[in-house]
């Protein structure tokens, strides 16, 4: 896909019972951001009994009823969207400013795929030193948190996520995108919730993250992976 003079986002955004955290990122939209670069703000959600849905209709988005599971959201508002540029961001990480800007001129540059450093909204030192190693550009130090962006050429040539994956989903991905193009970092921040980190603890939940992913490369299938997330994580 060649892309235009002015290329177009769309943002995808899965959901499953985040009432409180749809508002506050699709707000953050209405005051931020170029219309004529986000083509569209697509939020896919999962079979969300809170009033997600209800809170996102209230904005001016696609709501997209989906099957539970982030890849699976996540492919299928790959497969619905328009844009050029396909974006994709939890709901609890609020991108920097001008966002849009930065991803289409990293585009526009001949870049395919890349994503932010992070910060969490916490003062902890603890989580301050862990995200200082967002800004590492080995597929290591990715993860969904950072948000992702990719040409929506790469994404399908890329197969898009593994629908296998119930965790571990984003990292999976990015490790392919790897192979495939010169992966980039973008120098600003976004900003993510703590909130796992505060319910189950720092430590504890950084020891049990670094697990899976020594589990992952000593060959784990997925299942492994969301059975060891269910009996460790999961609240």
């Amino acid at each position: 896909m060649k892309l235009s003079n002015k290329a177009s986002i769309s943002i995808i955004i899965p959901v499953l019972n985040e009432e409180g955290y749809i508002v506050k990122l699709l707000d953050f939209f209405q005051k931020n951001g170029t219309s004529s670069n986000i083509k569209e703000i697509l939020v896919v959600d999962g079979g969300s009994t809170d009033g997600t849905i209800k809170a996102a209709m209230s904005f001016d988005v696609v709501v997209l009823p989906s099957e539970k599971g982030r890849a699976k959201q996540m492919n299928y508002g790959a497969q619905r969207a328009c844009g050029e540029i396909l974006y994709f961001l939890h709901v609890d990480t609020i991108p920097p400013k001008n966002f849009d800007l930065l991803i289409v001129n990293a585009i526009q540059k001949g870049i395919e795929a890349g994503c932010f450093r992070m910060k969490f909204d916490s003062d902890s030192w603890f989580l301050q030193f862990f995200s200082w190693f967002s800004r590492i550009n080995h597929q290591i130090c990715r993860g969904g948190d950072q948000s992702l962006f990719t040409t929506a050429t790469l994404f399908h040539k890329a197969g898009g996520y593994d629908e296998t994956y119930k965790i571990y989903e984003d990292n999976e991905f990015t490790s392919r995108l790897y192979k495939l193009t010169n992966f980039t970092i973008l120098p600003e921040n976004v900003r993510t919730s703590a909130r796992k980190y505060e319910q189950i603890g720092k430590l504890k939940l950084q020891f049990y993250f670094g697990i899976i992913h020594l589990k992952k490369f000593l060959g784990a299938d997925p299942d492994h992976l969301y059975q060891y997330y269910k009996r460790k994580i999961s609240t």
